[in-house]
């Protein structure tokens, strides 16, 4: 009995509802063989319980079939799984953890925050992918200098592009520039599913998903498909963005999704010549809604010229001007979004009362110059 012999008969073991085995997800890990004894983990992201017995199950007889006598196997799922809209249901199973951003209404910098907020987590070491799933305005190839690069196709899978570190897809890497997508809702909720099950993800320790605004069919596919780890809302201080930002709060509510917190985008402008900031829009006007939903606005991102040359040129501030006050305050948000991640992760749930921007001691989580 060999670990050869052994990852071969469990790579006939597929995952439930996906065309993958547990090997090519890299699941199966500690492999120990004594004569014909076998002792091995297999650690999955799914919470529930039916999908872990039938693996343990089918590995358990691939290996009998080989002429394994003792087989002993861990199974290690999340211990202490979180309620969640996608009642257990994950259809892309080497994604350990899904951060939706989302917005109540367009033009708030959603998309602008998605990667920033993903290169941020990139570069503090951690595996990530970003898919832009806002079917009708795909920005983000233009914001990371991908216009026009199509995607390679293996075989019925299509492989994710890669810039700054990550990981991404985006219809608009689909399509031709500037054609319209005029979808009804369910052909929606098939691209968003063909998103996660189609692409050919890494083994991800988080993927980050820029959402189309407002709380419609793609965030309720969305929800139902993966269980989403935590949400993260952007908005600006006008009230009319607030009103649209609540919604977006309480479809998170309503759907089990931990809340990260809040960014509030255009708070403030800095002074290119100066490096002073003025309230120019209003600042400030998101606490009261983060009290109201028991949350934290983790970012108060001022308007800054080096955000719109890097959006236009595709040269994300955090990464191209990680000096920059902006930049700065993304680095500070993506921490603080990684701290909930791993409470919810190791708590099965976040208290949102509790959520605390995690920045360095003296630092002001949304700091200004003055």
């Amino acid at each position: 009995m060999t670990q050869e012999l052994v990852k071969s008969a469990l790579s006939k073991v597929m995952y439930p509802g996906f065309t993958k085995d547990i090997v090519a997800f890299g699941f199966v890990k500690e492999i120990n063989i004594h004569d014909n004894d076998v002792s091995f983990t297999i650690d999955i992201t799914s919470s529930a319980p039916e999908v872990a017995q039938q693996i343990k199950d089918e590995a358990m007889q691939e290996l009998k079939n080989i002429g394994a006598e003792k087989v002993i196997i861990n199974m290690k799922t999340p211990a202490m799984p979180r309620e969640s809209s996608s009642k257990g249901k994950n259809i892309a199973p080497q994604v350990k953890n899904f951060l939706m951003i989302s917005s109540g209404k367009g033009g708030v910098g959603k998309s602008t925050t998605s990667v920033n907020i993903a290169i941020a987590l990139a570069m503090s070491g951690k595996k990530v992918g970003l898919l832009d799933a806002d079917i009708y305005g795909p920005n983000i190839p233009r914001m990371l200098g991908l216009e026009g690069v199509k995607p390679e196709v293996n075989g019925n899978k299509v492989l994710p592009l890669k810039a700054y570190g990550i990981e991404v897809m985006s219809m608009g890497s689909l399509m031709e520039e500037g054609q319209s997508l005029i979808w009804r809702g369910a052909m929606i909720m098939k691209a968003i599913e063909q998103f996660l099950r189609d692409i050919l993800w890494s083994e991800l320790d988080v993927l980050v998903i820029d959402m189309p605004p407002g709380t419609g069919d793609a965030q309720l596919t969305l929800a139902q498909s993966v269980p989403v780890t935590v949400g993260l809302t952007v908005t600006t201080p006008q009230m009319v963005a607030l009103d649209d930002s609540r919604r977006s709060l309480d479809m998170f509510k309503k759907l089990n999704i931990p809340i990260a917190g809040i960014v509030e985008n255009m708070s403030g402008f800095i002074a290119p010549d100066t490096g002073v900031e003025y309230d120019i829009f209003g600042k400030g006007t998101s606490e009261p809604m983060a009290k109201e939903f028991k949350t934290e606005v983790i970012a108060q991102i001022p308007i800054e010229p080096a955000i719109k040359i890097g959006g236009d040129e595709g040269k994300p501030i955090v990464y191209n001007a990680p000096t920059s006050e902006s930049a700065k305050r993304y680095m500070q948000a993506a921490q603080t979004v990684w701290g909930v991640i791993e409470r919810v992760n190791e708590g099965g749930g976040v208290d949102n009362e509790a959520i605390q921007p995690t920045t360095p001691p003296g630092v002001s989580a949304c700091s200004t110059k003055k």
